[in-house]
């Protein structure tokens, strides 16, 4: 039974049982874990299909490719009873999770780049989006060139923030921003009006809209910024659970697994509205599955 705890909670249990000896056993996960019996993830609340919690803890594509790493742990470390707890994490306090021994495996849709590959080490590419952006139908937007002069809303802690700043100052647009705290959040902004466009990974977008009860009213622009690699974070300078893990995903690109797990998020109905995403495997996620990579932007 995997158990979902909040990060207050998390964060002072961890804390007490580290205190004196973090250092020395941040480096060695597999050995934290055989020594507690307990694999700690993190997981995102609301980004469906991805990492979405129903019925008190997250599933999804992120969430069943973690499952497969601790089924793995499980055979590597001989502990068939190895227990499950989930922290809830945001753009914002994810890395910092990782870091000091919180979580040990970030499974979400955190994009891999070179700027965060120097606090933390990232797993083979498991999906690959474009930065995109999504409007009403009726704003009259067509191009991010349309978005001079306009109120662009973005998620807190995002890629998409710098991506958005560069084309600004690039293309000398004058793009105001407000931002939540996570996709939810950010999109209630631009669906309430707060915003006139969002600015998100395209299959976000999609995920977003297709949970609106009037989706027809929303359009994702062709333009795209960005491709973004999302890779599972854990910790720097540990080659022991990095083996693992890597393996364990490099073996589902292999063996066909990862294809029929990309379908039953996809390209099916998924719980708990039955939603379909109708999102078929792009070209650069097709790539990323026939050459397996831990390659950022």
């Amino acid at each position: 039974m995997k158990k979902l705890i909040p990060f207050t909670l998390a964060f002072g249990l961890v804390c007490l049982q580290w205190t004196g000896s973090a250092h020395a056993q941040l480096g060695d996960t597999l050995q934290k874990i055989k020594s507690s019996g307990v694999i700690h993830l993190g997981g995102r609340d609301a980004t469906l299909p991805f990492s979405y919690v129903v019925n008190g803890n997250p599933i999804g594509f992120s969430a069943d490719l973690c499952q497969k790493v601790v089924d793995a742990v499980k055979s590597e470390l001989k502990l068939p009873d190895l227990k499950v707890q989930y922290t809830i994490v945001t753009p914002a306090n994810r890395i910092p999770l990782v870091q000091n021994g919180t979580i040990d495996l970030e499974c979400s849709t955190t994009t891999n780049t070179a700027v965060r590959a120097q606090q933390v080490d990232f797993a083979p590419t498991h999906f690959v989006s474009s930065i995109a952006i999504a409007v009403k139908k009726t704003s009259r937007i067509k191009s991010l060139a349309d978005l001079g002069g306009k109120t662009v809303s973005t998620v807190t802690g995002s890629t998409s923030i710098q991506v958005l700043r560069t084309h600004r100052r690039n293309d000398k647009l004058d793009i105001k921003e407000v931002s939540g705290k996570d996709d939810a959040e950010t999109f209630l902004l631009f669906a309430t009006g707060r915003a006139d466009a969002m600015i998100l990974d395209d299959v976000k977008l999609a995920s977003l809209i297709a949970q609106e009860s009037q989706p027809g009213d929303y359009l994702i622009l062709d333009d795209r910024l960005r491709d973004e690699p999302y890779g599972f974070m854990y910790r720097n300078n540990d080659p022991q659970f990095k083996a693992v893990v890597d393996r364990t995903l490099v073996d589902l690109m292999r063996n066909g697994e990862m294809d029929s797990l990309y379908t039953k998020w996809f390209l099916r109905p998924v719980p708990p509205r039955g939603l379909n995403l109708n999102f078929p495997m792009t070209p650069a996620v097709k790539e990323a599955y026939r050459n397996p990579s831990s390659r950022g932007i």
